[in-house]
């Protein structure tokens, strides 16, 4: 069994005479951090490395360099290897982005809302590009049963939030089928949204996809009955200068 770390760590170091030590790579200063502090900060440079580059082309060295700790002491907190460190630095990412599906008191139409946690998503994103990065990109080799299953909670978590703030609390195959496509919507937007250096403002870009997906359920409810019942019930609840209503009137002055 792999030791706990005491609660205040102590360095682990090579001898001060080592005469090769001028030659080799400086690391970043070490600093002694309480075990809760250097966890958290392994996996927060864990996130950035992981989000940079593929997750199978990271080493612990690289992590225990960028961190200013020793490859002994990344072990002494994740025994299990890499493998360990990136499943918690997923769950770490997952986690947080998770409670950003939740608006406390939110005033306003059913659009509205959606636009509301809309903005706090992309307020994670801003704020934690290389965690949502690392969390989303998916591809790599050291995925595994549990680390896809982190990414699926996640989604989850949104579909339960959206029909949530649809008011449903039982969806049809169809009803789901819409959500989820959303959420990959929402989730590709993102990572374009980072890719192409956050060119398009936040507020346009929620904006758009509330557009989205109101237009997606317009299609669907073309052909499934709860869907129609579900958008109807919302649109009633829906103001001329809310995302739903701005759209419509759009729409009508271009004929449509």
């Amino acid at each position: 069994m792999a030791a706990t770390p005491s609660p205040v760590e102590e360095p682990v170091e090579g001898p001060a005479d080592d005469p090769t030590a001028a030659a080799r790579p400086r690391r970043a200063a070490y600093r002694r951090l309480p075990v809760q502090q250097r966890r958290e900060q392994l996996i927060a440079v864990a996130l950035e490395l992981f989000a940079a580059r593929p997750p199978e082309e990271v080493s612990l060295d690289d992590v225990a360099e960028a961190a200013g700790a020793s490859r002994p002491l990344v072990y002494r907190y994740f025994a299990g290897g890499k493998q360990q460190l990136y499943e918690a630095a997923l769950r770490s990412a997952a986690s947080e982005l998770t409670t950003r599906f939740t608006v406390d008191a939110v005033a306003g139409t059913p659009t509205q809302q959606l636009g509301a946690v809309l903005h706090r998503y992309f307020a994670f994103v801003g704020e934690h590009a290389a965690g949502y990065g690392a969390l989303l990109r998916g591809g790599s080799v050291v995925e595994t049963d549990r680390t896809t299953a982190i990414v699926d909670d996640v989604r989850r978590a949104a579909l339960r939030r959206t029909l949530r703030y649809l008011g449903v609390r039982e969806a049809g195959p169809r009803l789901t089928l819409l959500v989820r496509s959303w959420i990959s919507v929402v989730e590709a937007s993102a990572i374009s949204w980072l890719d192409e250096g956050r060119q398009i403002p936040v507020d346009s870009l929620c904006e758009w996809l509330v557009d989205q997906f109101v237009v997606m359920a317009a299609a669907t409810a073309v052909r499934d009955a709860q869907t129609a019942e579900v958008l109807h019930g919302w649109l009633q609840l829906e103001t001329a200068d809310s995302p739903a209503g701005v759209l419509l009137t759009r729409l009508r002055d271009l004929g449509l």
